[in-house]
């Protein structure tokens, strides 16, 4: 069976959800590149809908947060970038099996751990909740939001996962060597829309651990949370 021709009935009973117009859910996880790929396609790719998704989530989860806990706008802001970042998305539409469904070029499709592929699995996620807002509503996709993500919350408050790790490993940088941590681009690769950006950061000449991300910070904050571990500062 070719890609484009998946069967998303699997995949909506997995979830609990019915699409009435099933174009919108077939969108959601076509890439750019599988477009680029093959053009005679009469395929939208799914930018649009993780644009659209993106606020959807936000809105849910920020709703959900302000109504629930009485915490300081701070730690609501950390606690929500925690829920909805690149590596959170990316590992929850991974355990729902989303890799079986994406519909992308012969070079993305080969690579299926990497931090590229992290980031179209979080942005699908995002597609998909777009998709589902249109073709439902926003009570609908809400509801989804709530199933899906919002229940990693309380693991992410009791883990205290929220936290930033480069402000932290800083911190016990500075305590335990007296160093001020520094961060240097290694790499960049991947196409404008879609671009890695590879960190490392060092104390004083030695390099602890490199991170990737989307943009510089969140490789930053990538690189922090290796150099804890490499650490073993807790």
């Amino acid at each position: 069976m070719f890609p484009d021709m998946k069967d998303f009935n699997e995949l909506e009973q997995k979830l609990g959800i019915h699409f009435i117009n099933p174009a919108l859910l077939r969108q959601a996880f076509t890439h750019r590149s599988y477009l680029n790929e093959n053009p005679d396609k009469a395929l939208e790719h799914n930018e649009r809908l993780e644009f659209l998704g993106d606020a959807v989530l936000e809105l849910a989860v920020t709703e959900y947060l302000y109504r629930n806990y009485p915490n300081p706008e701070g730690e609501l802001t950390s606690w929500r970038a925690a829920l909805v970042n690149t590596q959170t998305m990316g590992d929850i539409a991974r355990d729902l099996g989303f890799n079986d469904y994406l519909l992308l070029s012969k070079g993305e499709a080969r690579d299926e751990t990497g931090r590229a592929r992290q980031a179209i699995l979080a942005n699908t996620f995002e597609a998909v909740i777009g998709a589902l807002y249109l073709d439902q509503s926003y009570a609908v996709a809400r509801s989804f939001i709530g199933s899906y993500i919002l229940t990693h919350l309380t693991a992410i408050i009791e883990g205290r996962l929220y936290k930033d790790s480069k402000s932290f490993f800083q911190e016990r940088a500075q305590e335990s060597e007296g160093i001020t941590p520094a961060y240097e681009v290694v790499s960049e690769f991947g196409p404008d829309h879609n671009k890695i950006f590879r960190i490392g950061v060092y104390l004083g000449e030695e390099l602890i651990a490199e991170g990737e991300g989307n943009s510089k910070q969140e490789a930053e904050q990538d690189a922090a949370r290796r150099a804890l571990e490499a650490k073993g500062w807790k």
